[in-house]
């Protein structure tokens, strides 16, 4: 997990009783997505049903943390706060292994080398005490 920022401007998800297990699980550096206990499918964002068989039966799972870019852009300009010193950035929709998407920026690389199908793998930014912001790196060696 990436160390905490002295001073963290980027605006902070809005948590509620629906999002918190992911939110605190985020916090301990693990990635969870929902599955239905009814069907066995994945699903995220998170919802108090199933979106496919629509069953109010859904745990929350341990995700591999890894998975392929399915789309990206390369941002060149965002005036808002925390994001000015970060240009350019890659803001990615990424497929994870368990077949959901989520959304989040790539960092750690350069934004002329990403692509589409690429492999990453989660990793976390201490936006403050309580809270870390999910992030994606490129794969290490032995995912590629």
């Amino acid at each position: 997990m990436n160390s905490a920022q002295s001073t963290y401007v980027k605006p902070l998800p809005i948590t509620d009783g629906l999002t918190d297990t992911f939110w605190h699980a985020a916090n301990e550096g693990d990635l969870l997505v929902q599955r239905c206990q009814a069907c066995q499918r994945y699903q995220h964002y998170p919802r108090p049903h199933c979106v496919h068989c629509g069953s109010l039966s859904i745990d929350w799972q341990r995700s591999n943390g890894t998975g392929l870019v399915h789309t990206f852009t390369v941002i060149h300009r965002n005036d808002a706060p925390g994001f000015v010193d970060e240009l350019p950035y890659v803001f990615a929709i990424i497929e994870l292994d368990e077949g959901v998407r989520m959304a989040g920026n790539i960092i750690d690389v350069d934004p002329e080398s990403v692509h589409i199908d690429m492999p990453v793998q989660a990793t976390f930014v201490q936006a403050t005490d309580e809270l870390a912001i999910p992030l994606w790196e490129p794969a290490t060696a032995s995912r590629a």
